[in-house]
């Protein structure tokens, strides 16, 4: 049975910049296609000085004046936009207030800009997107500049029409599955399902460790094709077009390659928890391919 998933709230976040304003289009539309409320979020990044408890006397009227201009901004950003929406500006530490009005408002979906950082200089500055993956309690849609990918348009209601989710056979991947599978029938698309094969993984699935190597890797390529043929719910050929792919190689590799070669337009994925030091120095997959990706990414976490 295909889980259909609900959108009722989404949150759409911007720094006023050129390159994260490319979230409200999608914001727009993707309100428009669920019958969404859509809140439009900004934070103001805390002085240093506030940040240590020296509050200056102007502060209150400079942060009046600062709000009552994003505001405007916003307003101006969603334009003639037939969509229930609602401004969100508050002050803090951009991550950690994204989560708290994500939480608060109980958004079903948050969207945010990457600026694509990588190596030492995503290291020194740290990356607001890929601390939302870990920390929010619902899907994040990760989108790049206009020049990297997919534009949204209000007026279009196909622009997922290929759709591209990693099946690793985890509980997570599990999840982020049922997300692709419920968008792929909202937006009859084309759905890849993608499996990268990583040999020591599957050990224990080969039970004739006698036979010569190549027969072992083709009953394993038949064994995983069998399986992610299995996860397509008969019901969902009737709307969807269903590809069980597998792939060879390092998985943010060969899911960025896969998806320019085939012109995907969204990847769908699941994120697991990694420690700081991982995280920072090596970086999940979820988040080498959303730095990486011709199109938007949706990192689908479990439920907190």
């Amino acid at each position: 049975m295909v889980m259909r998933i609900e959108m009722k709230t989404i949150l759409c976040t911007t720094d006023i910049s050129e390159y994260s304003n490319h979230t409200i289009p999608f914001g727009i539309a993707l309100a428009r296609e669920f019958g969404a409320k859509l809140y439009v979020c900004h934070v103001i990044d805390l002085p240093s000085g506030v940040m240590y408890g020296e509050t200056p006397i102007f502060f209150m009227e400079q942060q009046n004046r600062i709000i009552d201009y994003v505001r405007q901004q916003l307003e101006a950003l969603i334009g003639n936009a037939r969509v229930d929406w609602e401004p969100l500006v508050t002050i803090g530490f951009a991550a950690e207030e994204i989560n708290r009005m994500a939480a608060e408002k109980g958004a079903d979906l948050v969207i945010a800009a990457t600026h694509g950082r990588s190596g030492l200089k995503r290291l020194i500055l740290g990356s607001v997107t890929g601390r939302l993956m870990r920390i929010l309690p619902c899907p994040l849609l990760i989108v790049r500049g206009p020049e990297h990918g997919l534009s949204a348009s209000a007026d279009e209601g196909n622009w997922f029409q290929r759709i591209l989710v990693e099946y690793d056979f985890s509980e997570d991947s599990g999840l982020a599955f049922q997300y692709a599978l419920s968008l792929a029938q909202d937006f009859q698309s084309e759905l890849h399902l993608v499996h990268v094969l990583e040999p020591p993984v599957y050990s224990d699935w080969l039970t004739t460790p006698l036979a010569p190597a190549d027969t072992l890797q083709q009953d394993l390529r038949t064994l995983l094709t069998e399986k992610l043929a299995q996860k397509i719910p008969e019901q969902a050929l009737n709307w969807c077009n269903p590809k069980a792919i597998l792939l060879d190689g390092q998985p943010h590799e060969e899911i960025t390659r896969y998806a320019v070669d085939n012109h995907i337009d969204l990847i769908v994925l699941g994120v697991r928890g990694r420690g700081l030091v991982e995280s920072l120095l090596v970086g999940s997959t979820t988040d080498r391919v959303a730095r990486r990706s011709p199109c938007p990414v949706l990192s689908v976490c479990p439920k907190k």
